[in-house]
């Protein structure tokens, strides 16, 4: 199996990277002087696929980069080399939006690289990992871009053979691009079988039966590989597992595919026809193209998207079927044991085949049992009887009869086919060349309502009904359905609605929600969406493809405030610390604090907790202890100034005076009278 080498833009470093002591020679070189080799996204059997930066130009690329001792004479692996340069120039002949480009290829001094399109993303096999099982209309809506790639390859005489979720890319935008044409070949009588000696390159889960029977691969080999996708994508797993190769390809060559439905219930009938279609095992009845295949996908498409939830003609247009002869009866079956007896080669990993290829040899793998047909009875020992003459009166009915059942057998010729005519193919015409081609076989043009499409222009024809090659009356009508060209929607106004509004608002219009971000909003009320991206009226927010993705940013509600304790601690500094939270700060008082500073924080309300933005929190600020006129006590008595003092709040040293006599009289006192002292603090009484 031929692993994933794409040019996805996804760098998983440290995972990707090499050991230290065991680093990447690639990395930093500058190949032919132009691309700077930055890191390695992904590792595969033949190549190994970098992010680099083209100087010349100084743009982003993806440089695939051929291993070392793959194409060289002495490894015998010339075809590698081969190989490789000609997916540069199959897929540079493909100019599709949905197929990643190569820009060039090269090769500097035995390094032989392609420089590919840069594509940011993931690819399909993340999103089935995250999405599936999904919707119909999700799934088709992946697949629409798939195929309209591989059918633009198929117009120009290439094949894929290595369609898988791996090598479809969906960029950071929803842009969805097919990578990897590395074993895209030329459609050419000498290009029909395997090459390398027997090596069957492709992923063993999405190989079609033909190719691991005689390995004969054209367009329907890709439709075989699409359709395995489909149902990946409709039930989250592939159709057929097993514990090794062999055991996947033997069930390919004699399983069908399983109905979605059978995992899914519910799916309508025409979506499991459309996968068995794709599917079949008889490639003969598989659509002969992607094209074809997209054709049959729009018109599920279109049925989902007008709800029809049955429609049997659908159903047995797009089932596989074959005749039957039961008798004078022709009926239709579903196809489900074809390949019974074919004898696929053995797979086996040979070790000397590259990295990540499996090679086909010749080998016997025991083919599905089939009942024997039952033995011839024996005779039961009775004589036969002679049988009679017929007579000339039996010879005359026996031509009445003959002439009866030829003009039966022409007028149910004439009536079931020789009057039909066939529907003409306008597919992909625009409306007047249609016309003309519908009117030149002799029928009449009618329209069934119009719908978008990803894959045919504005105004040319999506679908006609008959189909191409269906039977018609002459001078019936053939309903065309035009296009709208693709479908894109202006982003719709989502601030204020619930995420489940939002959500389904984008669904409506058929836009997905990618990343949902939660934020703190203060006038959107929790749980509400409070922008997106891409804004709403913006640029970007307008003529948006289906499945583009837009992310949200949803309310967390108000954003708490945290208050904190400011006991103690400065007024100013809780007062900014807080009003820069948005809280609003009052002081509701001042008091007097043996214990608080003045200009600190006493008590305030509320204490801790949060409030959120606009709400108060009320301060008690401190004026730090409260201060006292010391009194006048001059000539009063020693004992009645002590008094005096002591009653004012002081407390009271006395000590003597300069001039003193007998300390009997009070003379002064420090602080002085009448200046401020603080309550409780010590006045110096001098005495005479």
């Amino acid at each position: 199996m031929h692993e994933d080498t794409n040019a996805r833009g996804r760098s998983p470093r440290g995972a990707a990277s090499p050991a230290v002591g065991d680093r990447d020679p690639h990395l930093g070189r500058l190949l032919d002087g132009r691309y700077r080799i930055d890191d390695r996204i992904a590792r595969g059997g033949m190549a190994s696929v970098y992010e680099a930066h083209d100087v010349r130009l100084d743009r982003a690329v993806a440089i695939k980069i051929m291993h070392a001792g793959l194409g060289d004479a002495t490894s015998g692996d010339e075809e590698f080399a081969a190989r490789f340069v000609r997916e540069a120039r199959a897929a540079a002949r493909l100019s599709h939006p949905n197929v990643v480009a190569v820009y060039d290829q090269g090769d500097d001094n035995g390094v032989v690289y392609l420089a590919m399109e840069l594509v940011p993303g993931h690819t399909l096999r993340d999103t089935i990992a995250k999405e599936a099982p999904m919707s119909p209309e999700r799934a088709l809506a992946i697949l629409d871009p798939v195929l309209s790639a591989l059918a633009s390859a198929h117009r120009n005489g290439l094949i894929h053979r290595d369609v898988k979720p791996e090598n479809v890319l969906i960029a950071d935008d929803g842009r969805i691009k097919v990578a990897d044409f590395g074993l895209a070949r030329a459609v050419n009588a000498e290009t029909q079988h395997t090459a390398t000696g027997g090596v069957l390159i492709g992923t063993v889960s999405y190989l079609a039966p033909e190719l691991v029977v005689d390995g004969r691969a054209d367009a329907r080999a890709d439709v075989y590989a699409a359709g395995v996708i489909l149902y990946e994508l409709l039930t989250g797993h592939k159709p057929h597992t097993g514990e090794t190769p062999i055991a996947v390809a033997y069930k390919h060559v004699h399983e069908d595919v399983p109905a979605p439905s059978a995992e899914m219930p519910g799916l309508p009938a025409y979506v499991d026809a459309l996968v068995a279609r794709a599917t079949t095992r008889d490639r003969s009845l598989r659509p002969s193209d992607a094209g074809v295949l997209l054709h049959h996908a729009h018109r599920v498409a279109h049925a989902l998207h007008e709800g029809v939830r049955e429609d049997d003609e659908l159903v047995a247009d797009l089932l596989p079927t074959v005749a039957r002869s039961g008798g004078n009866d022709t009926m239709p079956e579903p196809i489900s044991e074809l390949w019974a007896d074919a004898e696929p080669r053995v797979i086996k990993t040979v070790p000397s085949a590259p990295e990540g290829t499996t090679r086909l040899e010749t080998g016997h793998v025991p083919p599905a049992r089939r009942t024997p047909p039952s033995p011839p009875r024996p005779a039961t020992g009775v004589a036969p009887q002679p049988r009679p003459r017929r007579g000339r009166r039996g010879v005359v009915l026996l031509l009445i009869a003959a002439l009866v059942a030829a003009a039966i057998g022409g007028g149910a010729y004439w009536f079931g086919w020789a009057r039909y005519t066939t529907a003409p193919s306008v597919v992909g015409l625009s409306q007047a060349e249609a016309e003309q081609r519908i009117e030149d076989a002799g029928l009449e043009v009618e329209y069934d309502d119009a719908v978008y499409s990803t894959s045919v222009e504005e105004g040319d024809v999506v679908t006609s009904d008959p189909g191409p090659g269906d039977r018609i009356l002459p001078g019936d009508a053939v309903a065309l359905t035009l296009s709208l060209g693709e479908e894109v929607h202006d982003l719709p106004r989502l601030r204020l609605l619930t995420l489940d509004e939002a959500t389904d608002a984008l669904t409506d219009l058929k836009l997905v929600v990618g990343k949902v971000e939660e934020a703190y909003s203060e006038v959107v009320p929790k749980g509400q969406v409070i922008g997106s991206d891409p804004a709403y009226g913006s640029k970007k927010a307008r003529d948006l493809p289906v499945n583009a993705v837009v992310d949200l940013v949803v309310s967390l509600g108000r954003k708490p405030r945290e208050v904190g304790d400011w006991v103690g601690r400065s007024f100013e500094r809780a007062k900014a610390r807080l009003e820069a939270r948005g809280l609003v700060v009052t002081v509701v008082g001042h008091e007097f604090s043996d214990t608080v500073d003045e200009g600190d924080v006493i008590s305030h309300d509320p204490t801790g907790g949060t409030l959120f933005k606009g709400d108060e929190v009320e301060f008690v600020v401190s004026d730090g202890p409260e201060l006292i006129a010391v009194p006048a006590v001059r000539y009063s008595a020693t004992e009645v100034a002590v008094a005096d003092l002591e009653a004012a709040g002081f407390e009271v040293n006395v000590e003597r005076a300069e001039i003193y006599i007998n300390g009997n009289v009070a003379w002064n006192t420090s602080p002085p009278a009448g200046e401020l002292a603080e309550k409780g603090s010590t006045i110096i009484l001098y005495v005479v």
